[in-house]
């Protein structure tokens, strides 16, 4: 049977990483690299067995390819810590690892997530497939500061089971990712020399309401699924405004 190292990413993550590392226990290693965490978090991880290493934060992909550094078996599971592993999932990671040569290199996986309570079935949330199962030496993270995307070799395989993420438990958790996160795109809007205007920040935001709540169902998922639009527009109004007065000040 092969072999499986599970890579995570923390910061204050104690309220999430003791359920997270618990669907994964029965993983061969549990790999987790801290940002300097000022709650339990690192000593939850230890006590789970886990190897921690901590660094400094230099965004998202660079952070999960330090994680993917440390790994040492054939494949790699990636997980977030406000993420759980299904036994249904287990048991389909389980079957690629007896496999003595698997026909993929990647498998992508079904992911539904939660906002404010309510699992999203619509909104452009669900079905979410994406690859976090993968052999060590045939992929890497990008280095974007946020929304890093695994770069891997050939069409990936797919598993059953479902992976849970509990994306924001309430809206406080929502506004301070949508600044965070907006923040996070405006940076590397302005890297890569993208101009916009605040009336082209105001038509993004007004067209990412209407994609989510309208063109992807969100009106299907209740009073939640208008909460999930209005924060999308937010989101995407934030990060071109942000990129408008950032590149007035360079």
């Amino acid at each position: 049977m092969n072999k499986l190292s599970v890579i995570v990413i923390t910061k204050n993550e104690a309220a999430n990483i003791r359920a997270c590392i618990a669907s994964v226990a029965w993983a061969d290693e549990i790999i987790v690299v801290d940002s300097g965490s000022s709650d339990a978090t690192v000593a939850i991880c230890r006590e789970l067995g886990a190897s921690v290493f901590v660094h400094d934060w230099p965004g998202f992909g660079i952070q999960k390819n330090r994680a993917l550094s440390y790994a040492t078996c054939s494949w790699v599971f990636s997980i977030d810590a406000d993420e759980r592993v299904t036994p249904e999932l287990r048991e389909a990671i389980e079957t690629v690892l007896l496999k003595p040569d698997s026909d993929y290199s990647s498998y992508e996986i079904s992911r539904i997530s939660s906002y404010c309570g309510r699992y999203m079935r619509h909104s452009g949330w669900y079905p979410d497939h994406i690859v976090r199962l993968f052999k060590r030496d045939k992929a890497h993270f990008s280095n974007n500061l946020v929304h890093e995307k695994l770069l891997v070799e050939g069409v990936p395989g797919k598993l059953s089971g479902e992976l849970l993420h509990f994306a924001f438990d309430d809206l406080e958790e929502v506004l301070h990712k949508v600044n965070q996160y907006s923040s996070a795109g405006a940076a590397m809007m302005q890297q890569k020399g993208r101009q916009t205007s605040l009336s082209g920040a105001v038509v993004r935001g007004i067209w990412s309401f209407m994609r989510s709540y309208v063109l992807r169902g969100g009106f299907l998922d209740g009073r939640e699924g208008f909460m999930l639009a209005v924060s999308n527009a937010e989101g995407t109004y934030y990060r071109y405004v942000k990129l408008m007065l950032l590149n007035s000040k360079s």
